[in-house]
């Protein structure tokens, strides 16, 4: 007799015994990962969907557990570079790289009355020997190689500090037109935050003053007589270390100046800027023409004592008559109420 699970005819050509399938379990776990699911007869007596079967809803408790944990990864990532690369310590950001210029300016008060210069067609008449017209008296060095920079590099370098100082002492759209855009393209990048802060709110904090920068007069007041500054110094370079070039530039300008706009006084007056400015400059501000301005000391008269001087440098303009200023104040070396960098020296003869 047959067995009683085969059928009549037995097992049919090409079919197969049901014992075949009987390692295939169907479990609870399987049946409800199913992406379709069969409706109940509730359901299809009721005609709600029209059809024996539904999808099953994706979400994220049917995604594989290996996508659900990748995503968290990334989410988690994300998250973490939103805190450490945006965001900072107190919300602090990290200050630019470069070197913060430091000023000092010190305002040299005329000793007696200012007197106009004696010829306002030739104002320098009375200069002593040895000053030269503008960049003819830079005393710019030749350039000799140094222990690790070649001849060439040391003459990108004083190219880029004899192209600064043209710019910030001797181009009247500097001196006397408020054009500061120039000087701005000669900077590393790690100072143009604190130059633009100096230009646009100076402040007399040995770090803001726009005069620290450049050689300025407000257009407003004071205009030049002739374009023409006369300039005595020199210019020294040397290596600071293996990677940096130092420059030391120390130089007396002289300017003839007069009132800004029309006036009936042709009186011209000399107004003398001493600026002694260090420089240094790394292999990538060779290569990009940029330098960094790391200090500035200027002496400037004649100038009234107590004046504010970081915006424009203030002189005294000689009148026909004559104008004498105030004697310069004495100054109490223990009155801690003013910084010790705010001093005043009597403007001397011009002698060298």
């Amino acid at each position: 007799m047959g067995d009683p699970r085969e059928p009549p005819g037995g097992t049919p050509e090409g079919g197969s015994n049901d014992d075949e399938f009987r390692s295939v379990v169907f479990d609870e776990s399987f049946v409800r990962a199913a992406r379709i699911q069969e409706l109940s007869a509730k359901e299809r007596l009721a005609g709600a969907f029209g059809r024996a079967t539904r999808p099953r809803g994706l979400g994220w408790f049917t995604l594989p557990r290996q996508a659900v944990a990748l995503l968290l990864l990334v989410a988690l990532a994300f998250a973490a570079a939103v805190y450490f690369g945006v965001s900072s310590p107190r919300g602090q950001v990290a200050p630019p790289s470069g070197a913060q210029l430091t000023i000092s300016l010190t305002p040299l008060a005329p000793a007696g009355t200012v007197t106009g210069v004696a010829d306002p067609a030739n104002p320098f008449a009375g200069l002593p020997a040895g000053y030269a017209d503008g960049p003819a008296g830079l005393g710019v060095p030749t350039a000799a190689a140094t222990a690790h920079f070649t001849g060439s590099d040391v003459q990108r370098a004083l190219a880029s500090v004899q192209h600064y100082l043209v710019v910030s002492e001797l181009t009247p759209a500097t001196v006397t037109a408020n054009e500061t855009r120039g000087l701005r393209d000669l900077l590393t990048s790690g100072e143009l935050a604190q130059y633009d802060d100096s230009v646009n709110t100076p402040r007399d904090d040995q770090h803001h003053s726009a005069t620290g920068w450049m050689v300025r007069f407000d257009p407003g007041q004071v205009a030049l007589a002739t374009d023409t500054v006369k300039v005595r110094g020199s210019i020294q370079i040397a290596e600071l270390d293996s990677g940096t070039l130092e420059v030391t530039a120390d130089h007396t300008l002289v300017y003839a100046l007069r009132p800004a706009g029309t006036t009936s006084d042709p009186s011209v007056s000399l107004y003398t800027v001493r600026r002694a400015v260090h420089f240094e400059l790394d292999r990538a501000d060779l290569d990009t023409g940029r330098l960094r301005v790391v200090d500035a000391a200027v002496q400037a008269g004649p100038t009234s004592c107590g004046v504010v001087q970081s915006a424009y440098l203030q002189p005294v303009l000689a009148t026909a008559a004559g104008v004498r200023p105030s004697s310069p104040p004495a100054v109490d070396p223990g009155d801690h109420s003013r910084p010790a960098w705010q001093s005043c020296g009597v403007l001397g003869p011009i002698t060298g």
